[in-house]
């Protein structure tokens, strides 16, 4: 949908673990901004948990399944290279739900979200707990509160310290329309911890999971009459086999250069390089850090740079124009 809100997840197949370690759950942000750059997607919130993880975001260009596959099987691959391993990572096609962009639907999508790390039942907040702390047959000592408290604010995985207050967040993350909503970040982290201490409304919660849209009658009427006019999604495989390698998008380069890397790569204002490092960050799933490094250690700072450079060139010089289609139609026909 044009300019639509999403909450998306996705979860590991028979609820596995898809993320080992801090490393990868950088990976899996830094697909995230790429996702965002190359398919100008909004991303306004997300929360990484060990086996799932959970999405808000706007699609100007109503891309949200080329986009959040393209997200999936980009790190599937790059997480079963880890752990060399082969077979599905995520459990079937991602699962989507539309927001009403208007009223107080996003923002309560939003807590949500940033409230997974603390609706557990060691925390007090499973299902059954929550709902006997909010009919105020049970009462959180001053404790457990300090625990959820500080479980959230520490919780890495999350954009909710950004919200909070707590940290910067990062360029790509959008906060300005949730926090608006909310009047700014002390009222986004006093509405959030509310839900700390008299237990988070599992109906309220639960209204999100499974349905297809978020939000007031003629908001999801609305939906039902865009539903029936939708084709089905591609699937995964198809989106797997437009991701190349970085070696082959340098022997394409060397190919349409007619000359070997060695010889362009460091070449005072040859655009080789650049070429190179633009086409991978469109075709081989790789954040810019990792660009970099197959580039030769040339730091994420400087690959992104390279990248945007390029960008610019291309938009003003015909010859470069044409050299990225011409690169491009031939990665076409390349597989992973």
């Amino acid at each position: 949908m044009e300019g639509g809100w999403y909450h998306v997840s996705a979860r590991g197949i028979e609820r596995r673990r898809i993320y080992w370690g801090a490393n990868y759950s950088r990976h899996f942000l830094g697909l995230l901004e790429a996702m965002s750059e190359r398919y100008s997607v909004e991303v306004h919130a997300y929360c990484l948990m060990p086996n799932h993880y959970h999405l808000i975001i706007r699609t100007p260009e109503a891309n949200v399944s080329r986009a959040i596959q393209w997200l999936n099987v980009s790190y599937a691959a790059w997480h079963n290279a880890k752990r060399r391993r082969v077979g599905h990572v995520f459990q079937g096609r991602f699962d989507s739900v539309l927001i009403d962009h208007d009223g107080a639907w996003l923002l309560l999508a939003s807590e949500y979200l940033h409230l997974n790390p603390v609706r557990t039942k060691a925390m007090g907040l499973g299902k059954r707990e929550a709902a006997a702390e909010r009919r105020g047959y049970t009462e959180p000592s001053g404790e457990e509160i300090a625990k959820r408290l500080e479980k959230l604010r520490k919780f890495p995985w999350s954009s909710y310290p950004a919200y909070a207050g707590y940290e910067t967040k990062p360029k790509w993350l959008r906060t300005e329309t949730i926090l608006g909503r909310a009047g700014g970040h002390d009222r986004y982290r006093e509405g959030v911890q509310a839900h700390l201490t008299v237990g988070a409304d599992p109906k309220a919660f639960e209204s999100l999971r499974g349905r297809v849209a978020l939000g007031s009658s003629a908001f999801k009427k609305h939906v039902g009459n865009l539903i029936a006019r939708t084709t089905p999604e591609q699937p995964d495989r198809k989106f797997a086999r437009r991701l190349v390698a970085f070696q082959r998008i340098v022997e394409i380069v060397e190919r349409e250069k007619g000359e070997k890397r060695e010889e362009f790569w460091d070449r005072h204002g040859d655009e080789g390089r650049d070429l190179t490092l633009y086409l991978a960050r469109q075709r081989s799933g790789m954040t810019n850090a990792e660009i970099g490094e197959a580039a030769g250690g040339i730091g994420y700072k400087a690959a992104e740079k390279a990248v945007e450079r390029l960008g610019r060139k291309v938009k003003s010089s015909r010859r470069l124009r044409k050299m990225v289609r011409q690169c491009m139609a031939k990665l076409s026909d390349v597989g992973t």
